[in-house]
């Protein structure tokens, strides 16, 4: 299923896009061993307008113009029983824009359960919005089918997919989406800032790394 570099061809990168600052040193001080390429923790800041724009940029230079791509972070839980802490891996990402499908959740989702045991990993569609999702707006949200919603994987996922050549189908640049749930129906957030209150969310988001290479390696490996 992989896209193996040419003989003597470097591997291609690996971009982890994330909003927030405490994301991306959550994702900073994990565990940097056992990349098979070179890595990039990208801070896009939030929404998506500023997603687009910051992946754009990144896609742009030359040393990136093959990144598989990774949007993380945290996100709201839509679906009932989900708690912080938990896994969300996309499936597909859901925007204004239209639908972007991810690049092999099943195996992301074996990877994360190995690097974090213990945790729940749900997969299945993951919602775009402009702002933060409360009360009937999240139900009415989790009633199209959607596990949780952000608002900058599926702005990631879809600028990612028109940069650069590749296209739809097999040659398509690797997308994927994985989140860590830090409100979710009956743990509603407060404001965001709560996380750095020992929520175990970022202590997840630090763990997830081993999972993003394991992927990213896959992705190399020659077709069958």
């Amino acid at each position: 299923m992989g896209r193996a570099p040419a003989p003597g061809a470097a591997t291609p990168p690996l971009l982890i896009a994330c909003a927030l600052g405490i994301e991306q040193l959550a994702l900073r001080s994990g565990d940097r061993s056992g990349a098979p390429g070179p890595v990039t923790v990208l801070r896009t800041g939030m929404g998506p307008e500023r997603a687009r724009t910051a992946v754009s940029r990144a896609l742009g230079e030359r040393r990136r113009w093959d990144a598989a791509v990774i949007a993380s972070g945290f996100c709201a839980g839509l679906a009932p029983g989900m708690h912080p802490g938990d896994l969300v891996v996309a499936d597909e990402t859901r925007g204004p824009d239209g639908t972007t499908a991810c690049t092999g959740p099943d195996l992301l989702v074996k990877a994360l359960v190995r690097a974090v045991p213990g945790r729940s990993v749900h997969i299945g569609p993951l919602s775009g919005s402009d702002h933060v999702v409360r009360g009937p707006e999240r139900a009415a949200l989790r009633g199209t089918g959607a596990i949780a919603v952000d608002m900058e994987s599926a702005a990631t996922l879809r600028t990612a997919r028109a940069a650069g050549a590749f296209g739809e189908g097999p040659g398509a640049r690797p997308v994927a989406a994985v989140r860590v749930v830090v409100d979710a129906p009956e743990h509603e957030l407060v404001r965001i800032g709560t996380v750095r209150g020992g929520i175990s969310a970022f202590r997840v988001l630090r763990a997830v790394l081993p999972a993003f290479y394991e992927w990213h390696r896959s992705l190399l490996l020659p077709r069958r």
